[in-house]
C-alpha cells in the first residue's frame, strides 16, 4: 500500500479525470472506486473518489473520502481538496465546519483567491452577508489591477474593513 503519487498513478488519475462526464458521473465513480481498490487508502485516489461523488451530487459520500484523504495530501492537491471539502460542508448546511475548514485553508494557502471566494460563499450561506461581501471586496482590491479599481483601492479596503467588523 502506497500513499504516494507515483507517475503511473498520476497518469491513471489523469486518464480517469479526462474521461469524466459531469452529466453522468457513474462511470467516473466506478473508475476511481476500482483504482482505490488497487491502491487502498491512497490519499490522491481518495480525493478523486470524493470529488467524483461530489460532482455527482452525493455530498454525504464525498465528505468521508475528503476527510480520509486530507491528512496524506500536500501542495496543490491538498488545497483543492480543502476547497472542495469546505464547499461540500456548506452544501450540507454544516456552515461552522465549512468556515473552520476555510479559515485553516486560507491560513495555509494565503495566495489562493479561489479559497477566499468559496469562503465568501459559505459566509453568505451562513447569513453573514457583510463578512461575505468584505471577503470579496478584498479579493477585488488584491487582484483586479485596473486603473479604475486602483484609484478607489483605499475606499474598497476601508469598506471591506467596515463590513468585516459589523
Amino acid at each position: 500500500m502506497t500513499t504516494e503519487l507515483t507517475p503511473e498513478l498520476a497518469a491513471a488519475i489523469e486518464d480517469g479525470f479526462s474521461k469524466r462526464d459531469r452529466s453522468n458521473m457513474g462511470p467516473t465513480i466506478a473508475y476511481f472506486e476500482k483504482l482505490l481498490a488497487e491502491h487502498p487508502d491512497n490519499p490522491y485516489v481518495l480525493y478523486e473518489v470524493g470529488g467524483s461523488y461530489d460532482t455527482a451530487g452525493d455530498e454525504e459520500a464525498a465528505v468521508g473520502y475528503y476527510e480520509r484523504a486530507l491528512p496524506g495530501l500536500s501542495g496543490e492537491t491538498r488545497r483543492k481538496c480543502l476547497l472542495q471539502y469546505g464547499s461540500t460542508l456548506r452544501n450540507l448546511n454544516r456552515f461552522d465546519e465549512s468556515l473552520a475548514v476555510f479559515k485553516k485553508a486560507c491560513a495555509e494557502y494565503p495566495e489562493s483567491d479561489s479559497l477566499r471566494v468559496f469562503k465568501a460563499l459559505t459566509l453568505h450561506a451562513a447569513g453573514l452577508h457583510d463578512k461575505a461581501l468584505a471577503t470579496l471586496l478584498l479579493v477585488i482590491a488584491d487582484k483586479v489591477d485596473t486603473a479604475d479599481i486602483k484609484r478607489y483601492e483605499a475606499a474598497i479596503r476601508g469598506n471591506a474593513d467596515y463590513l468585516a467588523n459589523l
